[in-house]
């Protein structure tokens, strides 16, 4: 392989996955994609824990232009996703065009050269274009906690599962309750001997309606043209029914929150117990969690619910912020990922020499969630403002896939050397975004998420349909950029 390329994909999850199959498609061959892994797969490659699975039912969580007639439940598992999306990034020929165990550690836009210089471990490559495809469940937030550094037993992150560790009849510590402890919790707790489960905020877990896909449902899906399609659509309406509540949160959302308080007082009988797992804000206001084992797991009596932060520790001995103690072989986090503050922001240099993470002051922008000005010919999948509470993932990514295709495409086609949305376009988007977000039950629902920024922003959140953000990001508009053409005459904004 070359060490100039005109497209450079940096991951190989799903979003750089569907970026390279629709640049190929569009004409555009010279693409690389180059991984720190080595593998396909991102965050299904990397969080292999007991029990992890979808929270989008099978049918929205999948390429629209590769369905899967083989789905074993309505909600797939972690396993069947990534056998998935590694048969369609072979089947499409991305593995010869893929540099895995190739890690980025630093990029500049070199203006000199139009062109983008990205440092990494096997060598300096160049590109035109480059598309950040890393995602912003990429790298483990590990929390610095006094004397975790020398806990003497076993430690490990959920996106880093220690499958060599044998958890029988051990003494565990989870300290964390987002989504991915509300999976695993359950499929460890009836082989630990003692599970105590640190809990800053309780979380509201909703019923999974999961269940196997019965082998006629499987035929109909291979034989009858448009079967995927119709079972897209109608997955797609149940899912945009609950959008409308996060957008209109009081007072629908309360009457879907009803479901939450009725379940959890079903399933946990005890009222000290329930107590704890009561939230004090207003579903949706964090991720929605779903699962039928979750708090049944927590009645057992081999569980602790400590409803506390976790202070510190001492030797083997866990100490709550609020006094209690735990003494226990092994610490299991379940605390998430750096999602707004992304290391690759740090290493990621524009025009003007600063990084982006320089630029955004603790609050990422990007116009549409792709673009960010500052950065020539660059984009980004996945990126600030685009996450929602019901949407799947698929849908913002091949959105946004459409956007930076037609603008890579466009400028082959008309002669472009640089393009670089305009700051007042940025600014403006930005704007509407936050005016838009204010009424929704992201904002106003009374809680800490990790939808906010280091400023207290929310800069995860998009605040209209998903039918609106497909509409709006897959759009590419030239007078929305500033574009600097072969000849290098500007074209004016």
């Amino acid at each position: 392989m070359t060490s100039h390329h005109e497209v450079i994909v940096i991951g190989a999850g799903i979003s750089g996955i569907c970026a390279a199959i629709k640049l190929a498609e569009a004409g555009v061959e010279d693409v690389l994609i180059v991984e720190k892994a080595d593998a396909f797969g991102g965050t299904w490659r990397a969080n292999t824990y007991p029990g992890c699975a979808c929270d989008v039912p099978s049918g929205l969580y999948s390429f629209s232009f590769a369905p899967n007639s083989e789905w074993s439940r309505l909600f797939a598992t972690q396993p069947e996703i990534l056998a998935y999306v590694d048969r369609v990034a072979r089947e499409h020929g991305l593995a010869e065009r893929t540099r895995f165990g190739v890690e980025v550690t630093g990029a500049h836009w070199d203006d000199a050269a139009r062109q983008w210089r990205l440092a990494t471990g096997d060598g300096e490559l160049t590109a035109r274009f480059v598309v950040s495809a890393a995602g912003p469940w990429n790298e483990p937030r590990v929390p610095e906690i006094p004397g975790l550094a020398e806990f003497p037993g076993e430690v490990f992150h959920s996106a880093r599962w220690n499958h060599e560790y044998d958890l029988r009849g051990k003494r565990v510590a989870v300290v964390g309750t987002g989504a991915s402890a509300v999976q695993f919790v359950p499929a460890i707790q009836p082989e630990v001997a003692e599970l105590h489960l640190f809990q800053r905020t309780a979380q509201w877990v909703l019923p999974k309606l999961d269940h196997p896909v019965p082998a006629i449902e499987k035929r109909l899906m291979r034989r009858v043209p448009f079967a995927h399609r119709a079972l897209r659509s109608v997955e797609y309406a149940l899912m945009e029914a609950l959008g409308v509540a996060f957008r209109h949160p009081r007072p629908l959302m309360q009457t879907v929150q009803s479901v939450g308080s009725a379940y959890l007082r079903a399933v946990v009988r005890d009222p000290v117990l329930r107590a704890k797992l009561t939230p004090d804000y207003l579903l949706g206001c964090k991720r929605i969690l779903f699962s039928n084992s979750y708090l049944q797991s927590l009645t057992e009596g081999n569980v602790d619910v400590h409803a506390t932060a976790v202070a510190e520790f001492r030797g083997s001995t866990v100490h709550g912020a609020d006094g209690t103690t735990a003494e226990v072989d092994a610490v299991i986090l379940g605390t998430g990922f750096h999602i707004l503050d992304t290391p690759l922001a740090d290493i990621v240099r524009g025009a003007d020499g600063r990084s982006m993470a320089e630029h955004w002051q603790g609050s990422p922008e990007a116009y549409l969630g792709t673009v960010t000005t500052g950065f020539p010919n660059a984009f980004t999948v996945l990126g600030p403002s685009l996450g929602t509470g019901h949407s799947s993932a698929f849908a913002i990514l091949e959105a946004q896939v459409d956007f930076l295709v037609s603008a890579i495409a466009s400028a082959r086609r008309r002669g472009w050397a640089m393009l670089d949305v305009r700051p007042q376009v940025q600014a403006r988007y930005v704007e509407q975004v936050q005016a838009a977000l204010a009424g929704t039950v992201y904002n106003a629902g009374g809680c800490q998420s990790y939808y906010l920024d280091a400023n207290g922003r929310n800069s995860f959140s998009w605040p209209w349909s998903t039918g609106e953000l497909t509409r709006r990001v897959s759009a590419f508009d030239p007078d929305d950029f500033t574009i600097v053409t072969d000849d290098e005459m500007a074209v004016p904004a």
